[in-house]
């Protein structure tokens, strides 16, 4: 099978360029290379077997598609975000791409997409009232997140509230303008699809780490952000309490994924999967898993307004649907991440 990635040359991207060549298909990569992201261009850990086409995925150049059978779209701006100025970024890159990116694919006839979403889409993670059944708390309040209040009420009676495993049939609930423009891009690809005849496999990733994660960035993942400061010899900030919970999934089982996804899963529209080990682990795990020796974690108090408390998702429907179920153990993964190369600055 012959498969464009887009932002084939970034963290994941590159990850998942190295997993299709690994099972036989030919790669065709398609990256911006925007300064402020490879400041030296193509990477040197980009598999030089992939074809490369310097290109904004706004603007295809004619013929990306030709010969293609399926394509990864792993292109987009990510994290949270610095402040509502990034939002023409975010929706221009991350809806406008996408648009793009689907028409030309309806020209060419191209009817297969991994799309890679994320757990964002989902907002706050499943929460159980003791007394009023599953529930859906609002965005935490800034008064309480200042007092140190960090977990969600229940909305109804304000009582504590148990956290579960978050299905792919949870509604969506975007509370950031990252998470809207992934969910955006998840109902674009399903009316493309629906128009075409097409396909979509859309892989709501969770907590992705490993091996030339991007460094000393605000829309870098915390397990990068971690190893950026112990490498200036300073302690990883843990915010909030250090109790919130995120789940944890190696970039190669991401990018194993995605191999998975380009022949699993259903036929029809769109199916999402959740892409995560369903164990969850707090933030503050993660930083003395990575400190190996440094200098201890400080826990801090502060938060971002629009960060959530828990999400950690349930993996079944990857497993019974395209086989997958994460393989790289959290322990094992954090002392490789804990020593592997990073890469420069990036906001993509």
């Amino acid at each position: 099978m012959r498969v464009l990635v887009t932002g084939g040359a970034g963290f994941i991207g590159a990850h998942v360029v190295d997993a299709l060549l690994a099972q036989g298909h030919e790669v065709r990569v398609l990256d911006a290379l925007l300064p402020e992201v490879h400041p030296g261009g193509w990477p040197e850990h980009l598999d030089p077997r992939a074809e490369r086409v310097h290109a904004d995925v706004r603007r295809p150049p004619d013929g990306v598609l030709d010969g293609i059978d399926a394509v990864c779209h792993q292109a987009a701006v990510v994290g949270l975000g610095l402040d509502l100025q990034d939002l023409p970024l975010y929706v221009g890159v991350n809806e406008l791409g996408t648009a793009v990116l689907l028409a030309a694919m309806a020209r060419a006839g191209v009817t297969t997409l991994v799309l890679a979403s994320s757990m964002v889409v989902y907002g706050e993670g499943r929460y159980t009232c003791a007394e009023h059944g599953v529930v859906r708390p609002p965005a935490r309040a800034e008064a309480d997140l200042v007092a140190g209040r960090f977990e969600p009420p229940c909305p109804v009676c304000s009582r504590d509230l148990a956290w579960g495993l978050v299905p792919e049939d949870a509604p969506a609930d975007p509370r950031s303008v990252y998470a809207a423009t992934k969910t955006a891009q998840e109902h674009l690809a399903a009316a493309w699809a629906r128009g075409c005849g097409g396909r979509v496999v859309a892989l709501r990733y969770h907590n992705v780490y490993g091996p030339h994660m991007p460094r000393d960035t605000p829309y870098a993942g915390v397990a990068s952000l971690f190893r950026s400061a112990l490498a200036r010899g300073q302690a990883p900030l843990v915010f909030e309490d250090g109790g919130q919970q995120r789940d944890f999934v190696h970039v190669r089982d991401v990018a194993r994924a995605n191999v998975l996804a380009l022949v699993g899963g259903r036929d029809g529209a769109l199916t999402a999967y959740n892409v995560a080990s369903g164990i969850p682990h707090t933030i503050a795990d993660v930083a003395r898993a990575v400190a190996q020796g440094g200098p201890a974690p400080v826990v801090t108090g502060q938060f971002r307004l629009g960060d959530v408390r828990h999400v950690v998702a349930s993996p079944a429907l990857a497993a019974a649907e395209l086989g997958f179920t994460a393989q790289v153990e959290f322990a094992e993964g954090m002392r490789e991440f804990a020593t592997a190369p990073l890469r420069g600055q990036a906001r993509a």
